[in-house]
């Protein structure tokens, strides 16, 4: 780790006792429903939030976010419950009310001294976050950790564990943000909407889009290896100027009368990271992302819907014409991907999964996932906005990341890995 100023800081964290955190109040027991959307994405999310001392420093930070999450559990009871099997083999919820698990921790310097968390920084940044000690799957992980880590300064680190099937981005921010909303005595701006039956799969189901087209998100063929060195951690920062430069580019030989940020920048990444691997020019490539449906369902699903409103879709090329072509012709490849999610795709991947409980494969693929418009930088504990907020790592090697970045959330960091000869042509293709 080297801080601002150069200097190597090795940052060392000791942490207490673990304990539960049940809800304030009797909660309702029993199994709780996920839909087939919430089961594709079981994963661990990680993510810290720096918040600086504020003139009140951290001596009380452990007990007012403890008090704030048992009050908030009330309202997302769920959360205290652990992760199980139903008898069809679907994840779902026992709500046994156990409650979350919180740590309080403390470190040996100050915020200043941990360096630029915008880049992701599994062996530093993981330090802030607690994992259940032997652990083998997410059956025995609660769907929420905490670690609460005082810093010299007086700020402090609020370190989260929280698993992806419980809700999507949006849903975390509103859950986070709640609970911040507790812990300084207000009611919730967007209290949670728990009921995920308005997701159930049809039955029989109607497959308004074919197996064909969603096997896709599940399959490519003729693919490489593409990960045998070690891997490099980068962060490369869009500013507006760059993006509309992007934008002007896709948009000069005609053919596009318009294009979105998210479109233009995973084309131009996509381009980018399939020449830097060097992939032969049949290659099968795959970018594969998630939109949010929330507001593609008829009717949309309810404001403050508490899981998760995303499908994946997809685009498919092989490299040599993804290369060969100018970048109007990778936009137009994710412009059709975005319009392809109506309320029939929706349903279509909610009854495709409970026929074939087929799981996406990220072979030969770059998948993307948008944090850009997600406000998790306006998480107030009572110590203001966060100094900084952002990933722990990447979930796997083949995600990249979009994070808003700056003071205004103009600018988009694109965080990524690559095998360190892939990074240096990825570089010097990022130069616009």
């Amino acid at each position: 780790m080297v801080n601002s100023n150069g200097i190597a800081i090795e940052l060392s964290v000791k942490q207490g006792e673990p304990t539960l955190v049940p809800p304030a109040e009797e909660t309702k027991r029993g199994l709780y429903f996920l839909s087939n959307l919430d089961q594709n994405i079981a994963v661990i999310v990680r993510t810290v939030y720096c918040f600086k001392s504020d003139g009140k420093g951290n001596k009380q930070a452990g007990e007012i976010i403890r008090e704030a999450l048992a009050k908030v559990l009330v309202h997302y009871y769920p959360l205290a419950g652990r992760l199980t099997f139903s008898s069809e083999g679907k994840l779902i919820v026992d709500c046994t009310g156990d409650g979350a698990v919180l740590v309080e921790a403390e470190a040996n310097c100050t915020l200043g001294e941990i360096g630029d968390i915008t880049k992701p920084d599994p062996v530093t940044l993981g330090k802030l976050v607690y994992d259940i000690p032997g652990a083998k799957n997410i059956l025995e992980m609660p769907p929420l950790v905490a670690q609460v880590t005082k810093f010299k300064c007086g700020g402090f680190v609020l370190g989260l564990c929280m698993n992806h099937c419980m809700f999507d981005g949006l849903g975390a921010m509103e859950f986070v943000n709640s609970w911040g909303e507790t812990a300084r005595g207000l009611p919730l701006t967007v209290p949670p909407v728990l009921d995920r039956s308005i997701l159930k799969a049809r039955c029989p189901p109607k497959m308004a889009f074919s197996h064909d087209e969603f096997s896709e998100i599940n399959d490519v063929s003729n693919t490489a290896e593409l990960y045998q060195e070690e891997m490099l951690y980068r962060s490369f920062c869009f500013d507006p100027d760059k993006l509309e430069q992007l934008k002007l580019k896709a948009m000069k030989d005609g053919v596009l009368e318009k294009c979105t940020t998210f479109e233009v920048l995973s084309a131009f990444v996509w381009r980018a990271r399939t020449k830097s691997l060097r992939l032969q020019p049949d290659q099968q490539t795959k970018l594969l992302f998630a939109v949010d449906g929330r507001s593609k369902f008829n009717p949309p699903l309810p404001k403050g819907y508490f899981g998760n409103g995303i499908v994946l879709t997809n685009s498919l090329c092989s490299a040599g014409q993804l290369l060969e072509n100018p970048l109007s012709f990778t936009v137009e490849l994710v412009q059709k991907a975005v319009k392809m999610v109506t309320d029939g795709y929706m349903r279509s991947a909610i009854d495709y999964f409970e026929v074939t409980r087929a799981r996406p494969s990220l072979a030969a693929t770059l998948l993307i996932t948008t944090w850009s418009r997600l406000s998790f930088h306006i998480t107030d504990f009572g110590w203001g906005e966060p100094l900084l907020s952002g990933p722990v790592s990447l979930p796997e090697k083949e995600v990249i990341l979009f994070l808003s970045h700056g003071k205004e959330r103009k600018s988009i960091n694109v965080l990524l890995g690559l095998p360190a000869s892939a990074m240096k042509v990825f570089e010097e293709l990022m130069q616009i």
